[in-house]
C-alpha cells in the first residue's frame, strides 16, 4: 500500500519479512496445540513457543524465560497483574498520564475491592517528579503502576528513580511498557521491576494478538482465567507451574511464531541503534512542527528525552478532522481523539479538543517526515486562510 504511517504508537507496520514468513510457516507446517501432545507438530509448536520466551527474556534481560506469561496484548497483561495482585483495601499509587489499560482496572477495584487510588500528578509535558512518587505512598500502598513512556506525549518516565522507592518502601513496581518493549533498553534486574507488561504488535514487531506479562519470580498473582493447560490435568485446581498457572487455554501459536521473529530482528538491530535512529527522526519531526504557524506541539521540546511520539493540536481545527485530511489526501496514517488516556490530555490541556498524534517507526524514512511536514504546513495554511 502507498501509505505513509505514522500510527507506530498503535501497532507498528510493516514488519520484517521475517515475522510473516514465520507465521506461514506455522501455520502451514505445525500449528498444531503446544503442550497438548506428544506428536511432533505439537512438540514443535511447544518448541518454538519456548524459543519466544527465550528471544523476550534476552531483551529483557529476564533469568528464567518461563517467568513471562503471554497474552492477548499490553492491556490483558496488565488486568492480569493490577486485579492477580492487589488485594481488598490496598492502596495503588499511579500517575495521572496513565492509559486506559491501567486506569480502568484500578477503577474497578476501588468499586469492587475498597482499593484506593492516588494518582500522582505529571506536568503539562508529562513529567513525574520520583519525589510526589515517593510522598503519596502510605502505610498499606502495595504496588506502584507507572507507564514507561505516554503514548500521547512521549515523555519517558524516571523509571530507575521510581524503581529505588518502591524497593526501599517495600511496595512492588509495575511497569506499562507499551510504548518501550524493543524502542528502549530494559533491564529487569538493574531497575528492579517487579511486573513488566509489554504489547507484541508495537516495537516488537510481532502481530497484533500477541503480548506478555513478566513476574518477577518471588510474586504469586491470582489467574485471571483458569481452565485446561495440558499439565496437572488430574488436579481441580490451576496449575502452580508457570507460566501455565497463567496461560490456561490454546496460545496464539502462529502469532507467537511472527513475535518471535520480530524480538529475534530487534536483538540483531540493537535497541540502543533503534532508539538512536527514533530519536533523530523525532526530533527532525517536532522541530518541524514547531516551525509550523498555527500549530502546538505537546509533550518534551526539542533536545528533550522523548520517545517517537509527536502529538499536536491545530488552531481552529478539530484533531479528527486533520487525521482524516492527512488520509484522504495525503495517504498518511495518524492517530487523532483522545488515545485512550483522558488523564494524559487533562495534564496537558487537551481534554477539550484532543490531539493528531503522529508517531513514528523502524521502518520510517526521512522522506516520509519531509512528506508529513509538508502536508501538515499545507493543511495549517488552509484553515489559516478559513480565518
Amino acid at each position: 500500500m502507498d501509505v505513509k504511517y505514522f500510527d507506530n504508537a498503535a501497532s507498528s507496520w510493516p514488519k520484517p519479512p521475517a515475522v510473516w514468513e514465520a507465521m506461514n510457516e506455522c501455520i502451514r507446517d505445525y500449528a498444531a496445540n503446544p503442550g497438548r501432545g506428544s506428536h511432533q507438530m505439537a512438540v514443535k509448536a511447544s518448541r518454538v513457543l519456548f524459543e519466544t520466551r527465550s528471544a523476550l527474556a534476552k531483551l529483557f534481560h529476564i533469568r528464567n524465560p518461563n517467568d513471562i506469561a503471554f497474552a492477548l496484548n499490553t492491556t490483558a497483561a496488565l488486568n492480569l497483574a493490577i486485579k492477580g495482585f492487589v488485594k481488598e483495601g490496598d492502596h495503588v499509587v499511579c500517575t495521572n498520564i496513565e492509559h486506559n489499560s491501567v486506569r480502568r482496572p484500578l477503577e474497578y477495584l476501588r468499586k469492587h475491592r475498597n482499593v484506593q487510588i492516588t494518582y500522582v500528578e505529571a506536568d503539562p509535558k508529562g513529567r513525574v517528579d520520583p519525589r510526589a512518587v515517593e510522598a503519596a505512598i502510605l502505610p498499606h500502598t502495595s504496588l506502584i503502576v507507572c507507564n514507561h513512556s505516554s503514548n500521547l506525549l512521549g515523555t519517558i518516565l524516571p523509571l530507575e528513580q521510581i524503581a529505588e522507592i518502591s524497593k526501599s518502601k517495600g511496595v512492588k513496581l509495575l511497569v506499562d511498557a507499551a510504548q518501550t518493549a524493543g524502542i528502549l533498553p530494559i533491564d529487569v534486574e538493574a531497575i528492579g521491576i517487579d511486573m513488566l507488561a509489554f504489547p507484541g504488535h508495537k516495537g516488537l514487531l510481532g502481530p497484533q494478538g500477541t503480548g506478555g506479562l513478566y513476574i518477577h519470580p518471588d510474586l504469586e498473582l491470582e489467574p485471571l482465567i483458569h481452565g485446561g493447560t495440558g499439565s496437572q490435568s488430574e488436579a481441580i485446581e490451576q496449575p502452580q507451574v508457570r507460566p501455565d498457572r497463567y496461560e490456561a487455554g490454546t496460545q496464539n501459536t502462529v502469532g507467537l511464531a511472527g513475535l518471535k521473529a520480530g524480538v529475534q530482528y530487534v536483538l540483531q538491530e540493537g535497541v540502543e541503534a533503534i532508539h538512536a535512529k527514533e530519536w533523530r527522526q523525532i526530533q527532525t519531526l517536532t522541530e518541524g512542527l514547531l516551525g509550523i504557524e498555527g500549530v502546538t506541539v505537546l509533550g518534551p521540546g526539542l533536545g528533550e528525552e522523548k520517545t517517537g511520539i509527536a502529538s499536536f493540536v491545530m488552531d481552529g481545527a478539530d484533531s479528527s478532522e486533520v487525521a482524516f485530511i492527512l488520509d484522504q489526501s495525503f495517504r498518511i496514517a495518524v492517530r487523532s481523539g483522545y488515545h485512550c488516556t483522558p488523564l494524559a490530555h487533562e495534564a496537558a490541556g487537551t481534554l477539550e479538543t484532543g490531539a493528531v498524534r503522529a508517531s513514528i517507526g523502524v521502518f520510517t524514512t526521512d522522506s516520509e517526515i519531509d512528506d508529513f511536514l509538508h502536508a501538515v504546513r499545507e493543511i495549517a495554511k488552509h484553515y489559516r486562510e478559513m480565518r
